[in-house]
């Protein structure tokens, strides 16, 4: 299984109309490793990509296709690109962020504001219960 050339060549010009040429790339093929056996660590499947002008570098070994490796490793190195340089907020990045707001510890401010909302919630549904009949 390999990438179709249309899809391909979409990614370069994407990444060509961001300013990233393919000039600016060094790109090696190492030794694959994991499992997989002897297979996996014979070939060189592995792909290497280092965008000169940023320093950014990216090892892909997601599949055994040496072609889907270097069309993932662009893509992936496109992404970080994007995300670092030229600072566009992603959807990755956004999610990240909800994450790390999600994890913060409250304020004991905050906390004693959820406090006093939830006792006035809890008299409020206190007054509209039935009237017992002792």
């Amino acid at each position: 299984m390999s990438v179709s050339k249309d899809k391909f060549l979409a990614l370069v010009e994407e990444m060509r109309q961001a300013g990233i040429f393919e000039d600016d790339i060094v790109e090696k093929f190492i030794t694959g490793g994991g499992p997989g056996g002897q297979k996996i660590n014979k070939t060189h499947s592995c792909v290497y990509l280092k965008h000169l002008p940023t320093g950014f570098e990216v090892k892909c070994q997601q599949n055994r296709s040496r072609e889907m490796n270097r069309f993932y490793a662009r893509r992936i190195l496109f992404d970080k690109i994007r995300d670092e340089v030229l600072n566009i907020e992603t959807a990755k990045k956004k999610e990240a962020a909800k994450i790390r707001k999600q994890k913060a510890r409250r304020s004991r401010k905050s906390k004693e504001k959820l406090l006093e909302k939830k006792r006035e919630r809890s008299e409020t549904k206190r007054d509209r219960a039935k009237p017992s009949i002792e």
